[in-house]
């Protein structure tokens, strides 16, 4: 007879095949009611719906939505696809949102298709969809993006709301800078004879500084005999200009971020007090301030089911809960790397103080930070050597955030970015505060990427003089709330208010205990 070990290895088996086939969102039908029960039961399966599950981690405590925020996507696909057999299109607000690079989990997600009956789905923690019954879309004005049925570019801009211009200005700015050619939009805007539409996306190209485009859609309109007035949909002006050469949308995106966060910055943060002349007791100063309760990782991976979970099941020596013994020893890999990098860190300070640049050293040395907070988990076989080969190849997720890290791909466009914006900056409130946001945004590493943005954070704050500054740890709920909602919602001044309020504190010499 089987063991309970044994029966749990053979449903993972079962649900091992279904992952394998890419699917995310789990239907009752595929598994048995045995199955079901003994994976629910041990916590590798959840409900979001009816008779729709999602791989989970059994390690997952309650409430922690962090299972279900790293598998919307996927699910939101597979669970519409199964209803609507593909005849659904999101609508042209989150269209946009996803040609930004947004892939924020929102709270609703307004789908159209002719089969729907405007009616809402609830999911889990509290989003939803809304199922607008609309017609459906020409194969033309629809792309596919990961299972996901979107409008195209053009389409998505054209049929977008008034509304999405002052509520998701960055989404749609950032949609509007990929646009190279008047071509596509103003095929859409003839055929509908569509004069509003026209004049509002005139100005809005005019608004980014794409005053071509935006003079090819009023003459040609015009040419065509229509009476088009152009009108601005944005509430204010962009002080930045793209460039015409192929972008990402995610460089786009966090150079409008840093545009539009930079002034809420300066008007918040203290005066910088300037690089201090006595470099050598600003040097002491860092050593005595050393924190080891740095914060443990802020991403996660998206759970899986692999082949060596199954024989670890199968043979009895798997247990939801860390090994003690291994927790202790990571705990003291992680406190010897915090220490190498933070000596690292010091030597990057002292360059800066020297006259160097910061944006500069940071980029020279930051992957030697790196190397050093996780070399002694490599040594010591915690971690594969690979885990130091720099930018993750993986997707990685944020514990319960609905903020979405770029993908691989976009890492890879954004740091540079990031590095560059960071080195023409002159301010180093907005570097310190935006270094640290803007790095956690982009999640660039599988691991450590808190401790980076705080080591970020500090180094860019001595390029002004401003004392190291520690995030202490009973107000960790209050800061990842203000990093939640910069990321989702786009309020920077949260974690601004949070950030400069303890530099202000730190620059009166309060204790970090006392703050």
């Amino acid at each position: 007879m089987a063991t309970p070990s044994e029966k749990l290895a053979a449903s993972l088996e079962i649900l091992k095949g279904l992952q394998d086939k890419g699917n995310i969102a789990i239907k009752s039908s595929e598994l048995t009611r045995t199955h079901k029960e003994r994976l629910l039961k041990n916590g590798f399966i959840s409900e979001v719906y009816s008779g729709w599950y999602i791989i989970s981690s059994p390690e997952n405590k309650q409430g922690d939505s962090t299972s279900w925020y790293s598998s919307y996507w996927k699910f939101c696909a597979q669970y519409l696809n199964y209803k609507y057999k593909y005849q659904w299109c999101m609508s042209a607000e989150q269209s946009l949102m996803i040609h930004a690079g947004n892939w924020t989990v929102p709270k609703q997600l307004i789908i159209k298709s002719p089969k729907a009956n405007n009616f809402k789905t609830d999911l889990r923690f509290d989003t939803s969809l809304f199922h607008m019954k609309s017609k459906f879309p020409l194969k033309s004005e629809v792309e596919v993006l990961d299972g996901l049925r979107i409008f195209s570019l053009s389409n998505a801009l054209v049929n977008a709301s008034l509304h999405a211009y002052t509520q998701n200005a960055t989404d749609v700015r950032t949609a509007l800078s990929l646009v190279k050619s008047s071509a596509d939009i103003l095929n859409i805007l003839l055929s509908g004879g569509q004069s509003i539409i026209a004049g509002r996306l005139a100005g809005a190209f005019r608004n980014i500084k794409k005053g071509k485009i935006a003079d090819d859609i009023i003459k040609t309109m015009q040419a065509a005999g229509y009476d088009v007035r152009e009108s601005d949909p944005f509430t204010d002006n962009l002080n930045i200009s793209f460039s015409s050469k192929d972008a990402s949308p995610y460089e786009n995106r966090i150079k409008i971020m840093w545009s539009n966060f930079r002034k809420i910055i300066i008007d918040t943060f203290p005066a910088a007090p300037g690089v201090p002349k006595n470099k050598d007791k600003f040097i002491n100063s860092v050593k005595e301030i050393y924190v080891t309760d740095a914060y443990h990782s802020l991403s996660i991976e998206r759970y899986q089911v692999t082949p060596e979970l199954i024989d670890r099941v199968r043979n009895g020596s798997w247990n939801a809960k860390d090994n003690d013994a291994d927790s202790k020893q990571r705990d003291a890999m992680a406190a010897k790397g915090y220490w190498d990098a933070f000596q690292m860190v010091e030597q990057s300070i002292r360059k800066v103080l020297n006259g160097e640049n910061a944006g500069e050293v940071l980029d020279n040395d930051h992957g030697d930070w790196y190397r050093a907070l996780f070399g002694p988990s490599v040594v010591s076989g915690l971690l594969k050597p690979a885990d130091l080969a720099g930018y993750r190849n993986h997707q990685v997720y944020i514990t319960n955030s609905m903020h979405v890290p770029l993908n691989r791909e976009a890492v890879r466009d954004a740091m540079p970015v990031l590095m560059e914006l960071l080195s023409q900056e002159s301010e180093a409130s907005v570097k310190a505060v935006l270094g640290h946001f803007i790095f956690v945004f982009i999640h660039p590493y599988m691991d450590g990427n808190g401790r980076m943005g705080r080591f970020i954070m500090n180094l860019m704050l001595a390029s002004g003089g401003y004392p190291w500054t520690v995030i202490p740890v009973q107000q960790r709920n209050k800061y990842m709330k203000s990093l939640e909602e910069a990321s989702v919602d786009l309020n920077i001044l949260p974690f601004v208010e949070f950030v400069s309020h303890l530099v202000n504190e730190g620059m009166k010499g309060k204790p970090v205990a006392n703050i």
